[in-house]
């Protein structure tokens, strides 16, 4: 495994598929990667599925509320629809491009709309460019997000089965 150099800005992602590091971004979208933490940090995205995998685009997860296998609201024909109890969280759009592994976060129309649910780009896609909040990228495992079961929606899909800050993770 790579070596964390921030374990307070890294995430730990257990998925079906493999392990797979992120790194976060905070000075580029710092109220997104808040939330994302502090999702990690209440075990909301354990297992929250891919609800959304699109081939040579993107893999869609996050849904806390339709998407997490188990949980109370589990609806997979609803998945993508949901979000966390938390506020909508206002867009931090930055010039840092969608390329493969980037982590970005999903809204609906409206720009201020980014709630729980993200994706990671399988590949490059410059038109996302400054229209969604890049808050991470792949570091380590993107060949298991390549892994992830396609489709929309996905029969059977794939899971994140924990999501960790890298400093809790070590403790």
């Amino acid at each position: 495994m790579a070596e964390i150099k921030d374990p307070e800005n890294t995430l730990i992602v257990e998925t079906t598929k493999g392990k797979v590091l992120i790194q976060l971004l905070p000075d580029l979208a710092p109220e997104h990667v808040a939330r994302i933490k502090e999702l990690a940090r209440e075990k909301a995205y354990d297992g929250v599925v891919f609800h959304r995998v699109i081939p040579d685009f993107m893999a869609q997860t996050g849904d806390v509320k339709f998407g997490k296998k188990g949980g109370e609201s589990f609806n997979p024909s609803r998945a993508g629809m949901g979000g966390s109890e938390k506020p909508d969280l206002k867009a931090e759009f930055s010039a840092v491009p969608h390329v493969r592994g980037t982590c970005s976060m999903a809204r609906s129309q409206n720009p201020n709309s980014a709630n729980s649910q993200f994706f990671i780009c399988f590949t490059d896609a410059p038109w996302l460019n400054k229209q969604y909040s890049v808050w991470g990228q792949v570091i380590e495992g993107m060949d298991f997000i390549d892994q992830i079961k396609k489709g929309e929606p996905v029969q059977d899909p794939d899971s994140i089965v924990s999501i960790r800050v890298a400093a809790d993770a070590a403790a």
